[in-house]
């Protein structure tokens, strides 16, 4: 990737990662509450059809900063959010083929977000779908293993915001030094 051939300035890597703009998929739904919170914090994005996962991020083109065009990061790093445990237990049975080839086929960075609910919910039960909560688990910590996508529970989904922007900006950061 062309940042990693320069040597910025701690400015110059300031202005960088301030330029951060988050790519929100054609296809999320129901993710008012995150643009919302994008809108709020003056944090930059743009819907654009990812290959996969609901998040990625770009660096927009500066050529004071020989940056000719647009550096897409979604090859490298993704977000795939998951509005509850409903829609979770769906992907993990009716649509566990999909899921799964499109976790095979995304990046090596890569976590998994799930809104609405704490893990002690999917290890209780806490969720209005038939999925037995101890293969509910099994199946949360084999597709975590299997294709090395951590799973964050975000029980208050105000937060998923918050944390995009910080998955995406300390890997930035990271990337830059």
């Amino acid at each position: 990737m062309i940042l990693s051939n320069f040597k910025y300035t701690d400015k110059e890597k300031d202005e960088i990662i301030k330029s951060l703009t988050v790519l929100v998929d054609t296809r999320e739904k129901k993710c008012e509450h995150i643009t919302t919170y994008f809108d709020k914090a003056k944090i930059k994005y743009k819907t654009k059809a990812l290959p996969y996962g609901d998040y990625s991020f770009m660096v927009p083109k500066n050529e004071e900063l020989d940056i000719p065009r647009d550096l897409l990061f979604y090859n490298d790093i993704i977000i795939e959010r998951k509005g509850s445990l409903e829609e979770l237990s769906g992907n993990l049975t009716k649509e566990r083929d999909r899921l799964e080839k499109e976790l095979a086929l995304a990046p090596p960075r890569k976590v998994l977000v799930v809104e609405g609910a704490g893990y002690d919910d999917m290890v209780k039960g806490n969720y209005n779908t038939q999925y037995n909560n101890k293969s509910y688990w099994a199946s949360v910590h084999s597709i975590w293993h299997k294709y090395d996508i951590p799973i964050i529970f975000m029980p208050d989904p105000s937060y998923t915001g918050f944390f995009i922007r910080g998955y995406f900006t300390y890997y930035l950061k990271n990337y830059l030094k």
